[in-house]
């Protein structure tokens, strides 16, 4: 497959809007800030020494709101598109999804019994309920990845069939599970967790950027060095044996990293769909199947996607904020149709 655009020339243009989306993120929301203010004060929030007058408040701004919610967004982006990208190598399928593996239903259905849990025990405490909301979900995408890749071995092999299948009957159990959550929550606490599970950057702050901040690194930098094997799965298993890769060493690596970013990212943010689906996809269909690629130029595409999909859901109905997780979907939903149906003609 001839890529579309050369490497080099792609980067140039995912480097240069990733910054635009990163400068309209900062600058844009409810209160809209001078895009010139904005360049200067966050230089100032870094330390340089400029020059300014009544920077005061755009300082306040986005050193309070914006720059933690712009990095989040940032980070949640990359790694998504990154595990997506590890999925599709790993399942031999571009259209595979981070959430086949069950990571995402087990995330939501820790997220439902912290919500529901807490609820009925008269609430948590205001100071921990996000960071605890935040581990329950990420223990549980966890657990459920975890019993997802046991169902697929057999015979000291990872079959990738047997995963998938176990996948979806998990994520489906794991539904269920979150339905009954829903029906006994009260009208509160349902409130509450169906707006987690549509997905928000909203109420970011520094010390719960960390944790995502140090999984997205190491996602960012294991996965290009496993970028040869990825390229050996595409050719199949046995060929890339043959090659000298471990391959069940390899997959069983695949899968507990995207159990740990996608965790990590769920926990961070709620659910929010189809970034790992759609832009692996579309950076393949730019640059083609090269790894070595494909997965820097998937991070970089993710988080600006993720960005203008948040700028997007402060603006539509501002001064009230969509969910990001409707508006990924309602970019994401349309292009997997389209994909669909590309690929009957």
């Amino acid at each position: 497959m001839n890529p579309l655009i050369k490497p080099r020339a792609l980067f140039v243009a995912l480097g240069l809007l990733l910054a635009l989306a990163l400068w309209l993120s900062l600058a844009l929301g409810p209160v809209s800030l001078p895009l010139a203010d904005t360049l200067r004060a966050a230089l100032r929030l870094l330390g340089l020494p400029l020059a300014g007058e009544g920077l005061a408040q755009t300082e306040l701004i986005l050193g309070q709101i914006r720059l933690p919610r712009t990095l989040l967004g940032l980070l949640v982006g990359a790694v998504l598109a990154l595990c997506g990208v590890a999925m599709q190598g790993l399942f031999r399928n571009p259209l595979a999804d981070p959430g086949l593996i069950g990571v995402s239903s087990g995330a939501a259905l820790g997220a439902a019994i912290a919500i529901v849990g807490g609820a009925a025990l008269g609430g948590l405490p205001p100071a921990f309920a996000p960071y605890l909301l935040s581990a329950c979900a990420f223990a549980g995408g966890l657990v459920v990845t975890s019993l997802v890749y046991r169902l697929g071995r057999r015979d000291g092999e990872t079959h990738v069939a047997t995963m998938l299948l176990a996948g979806i009957a998990l994520t489906a159990l794991a539904g269920a599970a979150i339905g009954l959550f829903t029906y006994l929550a009260d009208d509160a606490t349902l409130r509450t967790l169906t707006f987690w599970n549509l997905g928000s950057l909203n109420g970011a702050s520094y010390p719960r950027l960390w944790p995502l901040l140090l999984v997205t690194a190491a996602v960012a930098l294991w996965l290009p060095r496993r970028a040869k094997a990825l390229n050996a799965l595409l050719l199949g298993e046995s060929e890339a044996r043959h090659l000298g890769f471990a391959v069940e060493r390899i997959k069983a690596e695949l899968v507990f990293c995207t159990a740990l970013g996608v965790g990590a990212a769920v926990a961070a943010a709620g659910m929010i769909g189809f970034i790992g689906l759609v832009v692996p996809h579309l950076v393949r269909l730019l640059v083609g199947p090269d790894h070595r690629v494909l997965l820097p130029a998937s991070a970089l595409a993710g988080a600006s996607l993720l960005l203008l999909a948040d700028l997007a859901a402060r603006l539509v109905l501002a001064p009230a904020e969509l969910p990001i997780g409707i508006v990924t979907a309602l970019i994401g939903a349309p292009f997997f149709l389209y994909l669909l149906l590309r690929g009957r003609t």
